[in-house]
């Protein structure tokens, strides 16, 4: 029984929550800028997760087990909902017209988000835990 390569695949899926987490980090951080370094209110990031075939060692596809599949960060992408527009014509970024546009960031959906991730990241610790667990109970079969 070889677990090396669904320890591989968790530890993938751990390394693209923790990005993940991060970036909602990032998004929670940023919830009240006006003005990032371009000049514009701040946009949301999003990162989305694709699967992919491991490659071993050679750096060829794993041709032993085709089946077994693990997980990334596809793509990170700046969510391009505008911000919602508030009059305040005192504030220094504030249009000619007096309205200063606010970040994109949703806090509540920030929050679920990162509930989410953090169940993830948790499940993902677990199958860790438990594969330990089952190769000391083999080791312990085999003495």
């Amino acid at each position: 029984m070889d677990i090396i390569p669904g320890l591989r695949s968790t530890s993938d899926a751990l390394c693209a929550e923790k990005v993940q987490m991060n970036l909602i980090a990032q998004n929670i951080a940023n919830a009240q800028t006006t003005r990032d370094v371009n000049g514009q209110a701040y946009k949301r990031k999003v990162a989305t997760f694709e699967t992919y075939m491991p490659q071993d060692k050679r750096g060829s596809e794993n041709s032993q087990d085709p089946a077994i599949q693990s997980v990334r960060v596809g793509n990170i992408f700046e969510d391009k909902t505008p911000g919602i527009k508030i009059y305040d014509p005192t504030h220094p970024h504030a249009d000619k017209d007096g309205f200063v546009e606010q970040s994109n960031v949703n806090m509540a959906n920030e929050m679920v988000d990162l509930i989410d991730c953090s169940h993830a990241y948790q499940a993902n610790l677990a199958v860790v835990r438990t594969s330990k667990q089952i190769t000391q109970q083999i080791l312990q079969i085999g003495k």
